[in-house]
């Protein structure tokens, strides 16, 4: 599937909706992840296909149906946000 985006200033629809899935309750630094699109449940991943424009050396992505080693992602860098002492400490429920 191809994956697209559009709108800016949060102005968007459901179609932008993604899921970060983790290996545990929580992304972890150093982590691989992945995407799941929220309405078509297909994985965010790389097809292998280069192209020259619009940036050299890019790498073509798009909705994978299946998880396989195409979508995991790693954050190379970035800004690494400490959870505030209450955050570490509070209680979740699954129940609503």
């Amino acid at each position: 599937q191809e994956v697209s985006a559009f709108g800016e200033a949060g102005e968007g629809d459901y179609l932008d909706d993604w899921t970060v899935v983790c290996s545990g309750t929580y992304w972890v630094r150093d982590d691989e992840v992945r995407f799941q699109h929220t309405s078509t449940d297909v994985f965010l991943s790389v097809t292998g296909e280069q192209y020259g424009r619009p940036i050299h050396g890019q790498k073509e992505v798009h909705g994978m149906a299946t998880s396989s080693q195409n979508n995991y992602w790693k954050v190379m860098e970035g800004i690494f946000m400490q959870p505030s002492e209450a955050f570490q400490t509070e209680q979740y429920h699954a129940e609503l």
